[in-house]
This record gives C-alpha cells, sequence and structure tokens, in this order.
C-alpha cells in the first residue's frame, strides 16, 4: 500500500471513530515513563506508517513515517553516508515521537532537538483534516506549535526531514572533572568554539558519577580508526568514560552505545553482572526487551510486592529531563546531590539551532547553551511527604534556575503553573483551530492528570 493509500485510510478510520471517543495511536513501541489512568478509547492503527519512503541523497533529505523508529531511520541514511541532525539515544523512539515530544543528543549543541530538522509534515489534526505543516504555509502556527504536544493536536503521518554527512568511525576523548564548576565552564567554552584544545568537537556529552567525580566525552569523526571498542556484548559502555581516556567507535555503534543498557539502568535487572551477561543473548542486551520488562512490573507490580514483603518503605519514581541554562548548572547539580540520592546523571548540552525560530510550546532563549540533566531511577518514600515530593522539588528548582522539563515522564505542575510554563495562550489557539471539539485531550490532562 502507498503511503497516500495508507494516508486516507487513516483519515477515514479516525473519522469513523465515535462521536465523543478519545482516539489514541495503536503503537507498537513507547518511550513515555506516564501512565494512563483511564481506560482509553479507540485505537488507531497506523502500523504502516513505520518504514522510510524515500532518501534523498542530493538534498540530504528523508521522507518518513511518523512511527518509523530511530533504528530504521539510521539503517536506511548511513547507507548513503548520511544520519538525522540529531538521532535520540534508544533504538524505539520514533521519529513522530521525538517531533510531537522532545529529543535530544550529542549533536544537540550545534543542531537543537530533532523538530528543528522537520522541513515540513502531514499532520491529521484532531478534528479529522490531514494538513501539511510547513514554516511557510497557512499551517505554520501549527508547525511551530506541534513539537511538545505530545499528541494532543494531532499525530504526524509523514515527516520530511534534513541529513547530515557522516564518517566511519567517531573518535571519543572522555575528559575528567573533579567540580561541578570547572565541569560546566569547560562545557560551555567547549560548545561556544566547537573544539577544544585545537581539536574539532562534533559530539559532546557527559556523566556525573559523583561531586568529585564528572566527564565531558567529546566526539569528533574519523575516516579511519586504529580499533574500535564493542559495547554490545560483555562491555558496558557509561563504565569505559571510568577508565579509558581516548576511545574508538563505529559511527552506527557511537549513535546506539547507549542502548544496550538504556544508559546505565539495566542494572536494575541484574544484567550487568558478568555471571549472568554472559548467559544473556546479546540480542536481548537492548532498551526495547527492558521496555517490556517495565511493562510487566507496571502491571503485575512483583517488585513492588517483595520489597512490601521486606518492610522496605515505598519508592517514588524519579525519571526526568530537565534542561538548566550552563550557567546555572553547577547551582542545579549541588542541589541535586545534595537531596535526590541518585548517580549516575547524564549531561548533554544544547542550544536552538535557529535563532529565529519561536517553538511556541518549548521556548528556549536563543542565545543560550542549557544542560540537559537525565536521571532516570527511584528514591525512597519519606513519611509524611506528599506523593511525588522530590519531583516537585525538582520541578520547583529547575523553574527556579530559569530551566525548562520535559514532559515525556510524571509531572506534578498545578494548572495555572504549568500552562505558564508551556505557554497556554498559544496552545489554546492551536487546540481551538485543530481540535475544536477536543477529540484529543489537552496537554495538561494528558502530561499531568495521565487522561
Amino acid at each position: 500500500m502507498s503511503y497516500e493509500e495508507e494516508r486516507e485510510r487513516i483519515r477515514r478510520r479516525y473519522a469513523a471513530a465515535p462521536p465523543g471517543s478519545s482516539v489514541r495511536l495503536a503503537k507498537r513501541t513507547s518511550n513515555l515513563f506516564r501512565e494512563r489512568r483511564r481506560p482509553s478509547g479507540p485505537r488507531l492503527d497506523v502500523r504502516e506508517l513505520d518504514r522510510v519512503l524515500e532518501v534523498d541523497p542530493v538534498a540530504r533529505t528523508a521522507d518518513v513515517g511518523g512511527m518509523t523508529t530511530y533504528e530504521a531511520l539510521v539503517d536506511a541514511t548511513l547507507p548513503h553516508g548520511l544520519m538525522p541532525l540529531v538521532v535520540p539515544q534508544l533504538k524505539t523512539i520514533t521519529l513522530g515521537g521525538a517531533v510531537s515530544g522532545l529529543g535530544i543528543e550529542s549533536s544537540s549543541f550545534r543542531n537543537g532537538l530533532p523538530h528543528e530538522s522537520v522541513v515540513e509534515m502531514d499532520v491529521l489534526t484532531g478534528d479529522g483534516r490531514v494538513v501539511l505543516a510547513r514554516p511557510d504555509n497557512e499551517h505554520r502556527a501549527l508547525f511551530y506549535g506541534f513539537p511538545n504536544s505530545y499528541g494532543t493536536l494531532g499525530y504526524a503521518l509523514r515527516l520530511r526531514i534534513e541529513l547530515e554527512p557522516v564518517q566511519p568511525f567517531v573518535r571519543l576523548r572522555h575528559v575528567p572533572f573533579g567540580d561541578g564548576p570547572s565541569c560546566f565552564a569547560a562545557l560551555a567554552e567547549i560548545c561556544a568554539r566547537r573544539s577544544d584544545e585545537g581539536e574539532k568537537v562534533d559530539f559532546v556529552d557527559g556523566v556525573v558519577f559523583g561531586a568529585g567525580e564528572l566527564y565531558l566525552t567529546l566526539g569528533t569523526w574519523a575516516g579511519e580508526a586504529p580499533g574500535t571498542s564493542d559495547y554490545t556484548g560483555m562491555e558496558i559502555y557509561y563504565r569505559s568514560l571510568q577508565r579509558r581516556r581516548v576511545d574508538h567507535l563505529t559511527t552506527r555503534d557511537y549513535l546506539w552505545r547507549w542502548d544496550t543498557d538504556w544508559f546505565w539502568c539495566s542494572r536494575v535487572f541484574g544484567v550487568q553482572d558478568p555471571r549472568v551477561r554472559r548467559l544473556v543473548p546479546k540480542r536481548w542486551l537492548r532498551s526495547s526487551n527492558y521496555w517490556r520488562l517495565v511493562a510487566l512490573e507496571r502491571r503485575h507490580g512483583p517488585l513492588r510486592r517483595l520489597e512490601r514483603l521486606r518492610g522496605r518503605p515505598g519508592w517514588e519514581d524519579v525519571v526526568q529531563d530537565v534542561e538548566v541554562p550552563v550557567e546555572r548548572a553547577a547551582e542545579f547539580l549541588d542541589f541535586f546531590l545534595r537531596e535526590v540520592p541518585i548517580s549516575p546523571v547524564w549531561l548533554c548540552p544544547l542550544r536552538q539551532g535557529d535563532p529565529a525560530a519561536s517553538w511556541d510550546l518549548y521556548a528556549l532563549e536563543p542565545e543560550t547553551t542549557y544542560v540537559n540533566f537525565g536521571f532516570w531511577s527511584t528514591v525512597p518514600v519519606v513519611d509524611g511527604e506528599p506523593a511525588g515530593a522530590c519531583n516537585r522539588r525538582i520541578e520547583r528548582v529547575v523553574e527556579e534556575l530559569g530551566g525548562r522539563k520535559s514532559l515525556y515522564s510524571t509531572s506534578f505542575y498545578e494548572r495555572d503553573d504549568f500552562w505558564r510554563l508551556y505557554n497556554g495562550p498559544a496552545y489554546t489557539a492551536l487546540k481551538d483551530t485543530y481540535d475544536g471539539e477536543h477529540r484529543l485531550p489537552d496537554l495538561y490532562e494528558k502530561c499531568v492528570e495521565r487522561a
């Protein structure tokens, strides 16, 4: 079936849903850490939109179905010597998900976020139309308001994105720091110059293991390598930062260096223990399989029941990505290490790619370099504190420091605060224009109330 035929089929199925019902996508994968509280309405089958439609190596663009995973997208573009401008860390993140939500990776200090590489997109809007949204047509407001809308204005069926050239290898330097201020001062300078010690820098991220142990990883394209490491089997990538100063990876392995162990979160499943890891088939070491275990825990709660039987306190999930201006990053890290017992923490700098653009629902200061802090774990519940107490403290500090928080995970904002932070007036105008009957939940209902 051609894309045009599939697009029409989906539009008709959406139109046929019972009046007043809330429609959601029937997706094979999800990278959201929010559970839906209420039963959902009809599920819209969009599985046929999981493929790359065309790669144009001359224009350096790709036309991609909205449900296409970045793993499939990278496999289609690398043979042409190209890759998306930003490739989020996990293989099963979809292009439509990264654009309607948010994505980030180590090229974000020069290329911004995934939605900034979009040239145009076909959107099935909440009111049942399929519109072509571009920065220069009558749907430009939707084009600039779609990022961070999380499927509450409509669904991206097809996207055309920009690509950039690659080389076969990435050379990595893991640079250690003994404190936050020196690390973030160096990070700001490296991002501004796009170089370090006279060497060009194409990728930047880092890891905090503790107050006195931080690493920035600086990646540079390389046409050849003396040898390459393999972190898809027994070796674990994040541990290599502490014992190696220089490393080389193939481009594909570099893009997926975090997926094998879901950063470091695979340790909760025991597969970082060499005795266990040796017995696990290599193909099972990937984020999509860890997600299946998370889904099992959500449905049946075996670990939570075991903890209760042991008489241990419950835990609060603290799974967040937040952006803080680099000038305030040391303050945030000091707060975090003092009050949140989670380590390691991922660092990733970002800066808006086009300073003239205005992304209405996730506005960043266009001339500011931000640091993304990623932390994904649990903390013990403290007696007497309200639900989500730790997450609420983090939300408050991020706002005080002039930062932003991604909405892929649980949020606890009061309604007025939420709309103040995420541009309620602009969102309301878009909702009225593209989903006037509110067939889709609004952003607050979906991201805070978990509708």
